[in-house]
């Protein structure tokens, strides 16, 4: 989709619209919204120390300012700026969060301030404040935002804690989701910012989507990284590796014994070989390659020498001599006549 571009220049627009207003409302509505040279936003509070007025009387005064200026002529003549408006909140979606479309707008602080003001006082504009599941975040068309608000639970219901969903996967399955929503706005880019007004749903370092108070999204530590690092890789790999992976992907400094003792604790790693890491959930089995026999044998019941070498092999990077050394061992594996092997419970 092409980049918007404001034709408008925001600050003059509002500049414009103030000039209806007497000068203490005027001066309220560019303190309470960073209007002016300073871009910070004033508190109630601090604009009512300032004229020795309560909070109330405040909001009050904000209240009447804004009522005034929209009832004004100079709020009729600035329709094509509003309709300017109305039109980029439509090509990014129709729903945005509010950061991403003061963000798309420009990233000087001020102008920001001056288009969150037009959204404010436009009125095809519909603000929805932050919740414990979306962001900040201004619509169009109401329809439209109720079935992008239902799609977006839907899909989070459908995720499990630790899930890891690859980004052309999640906008599939959202896309599943959306099956009413006109052609317009089946657009990759369309998709990911619908996808961004959650606050339930988030991406990793790595771009994979999942619940967003999972360790596998919101990495914290260096154990987390290195599940990422690892998963990414997709097969076992040394300690030593796995800390360079962190530093090279995650731009993290991860100390290699610092990395070998994180990965020692945590149950989401297994040792397979001398120093070699795989995942616990790729399937491999931890413990000693004695307890990795065992649990073959218990698994498969009897199997030769070859079969044994075959399976643990899979799951350990070990010599053979070394799998040989351990079925000697009478106290836990003896052989029977066929020449197969038992385990000693």
């Amino acid at each position: 989709m092409a980049h918007f571009e404001l034709k408008m220049k925001p600050k003059q627009v509002v500049k414009r619209l103030l000039s209806a207003l007497s000068e203490r409302a005027e001066d309220v509505l560019t303190l309470r919204f960073g209007l002016g040279k300073a871009s910070e936003r004033m508190t109630l509070e601090a604009i009512g120390q300032k004229y020795g007025i309560t909070r109330e009387r405040v909001r009050q005064v904000e209240n009447y300012a804004l009522a005034q200026v929209r009832k004004s002529d100079a709020y009729k003549k600035e329709k094509p700026a509003f309709d300017e408006l109305e039109a980029l909140i439509k090509s990014l979606g129709g729903i945005v969060a509010e950061d991403d479309v003061l963000n798309y707008v420009s990233k000087d602080r001020g102008t920001q301030n001056n288009v969150n003001f037009l959204l404010v006082l436009g009125d095809p504009f519909i603000k929805e404040k932050e919740d414990d599941e979306f962001k900040h975040r201004w619509y169009v068309d109401p329809e439209l935002s109720k079935k992008v608000h239902e799609s977006l639970r839907k899909l989070y219901k459908n995720l499990a804690d630790n899930d890891l969903i690859s980004e052309s996967d999640i906008i599939n399955s959202f896309l599943e989701h959306l099956k009413e929503v006109s052609e317009e706005y089946r657009d990759e880019e369309i998709l990911k910012r619908w996808l961004g007004i959650s606050k339930v749903i988030a991406k990793n370092p790595l771009g994979e989507w999942g619940k967003a108070t999972s360790s596998n999204v919101k990495a914290r530590g260096i154990r987390d990284f290195a599940f990422l690092a690892l998963r990414k890789h997709g097969s076992p790999i040394h300690f030593r590796e796995v800390a360079r992976s962190i530093e090279k992907l995650f731009g993290r400094k991860a100390h290699v014994a610092t990395t070998h003792n994180e990965l020692i604790k945590d149950p989401r790693f297994v040792l397979v070989g001398r120093g070699l890491y795989a995942l616990t959930e790729w399937g491999y089995v931890a413990g000693v390659v004695r307890d990795v026999i065992k649990y073959i044998l218990n698994k498969f019941g009897a199997l030769t020498k070859e079969e044994i070498m075959e399976k643990v092999l899979k799951e350990r990077y070990v010599k053979e001599n070394t799998v040989m050394v351990n079925l000697q061992n009478q106290k836990h594996f003896k052989k029977d006549k066929e020449g197969r092997y038992n385990a000693v419970s």
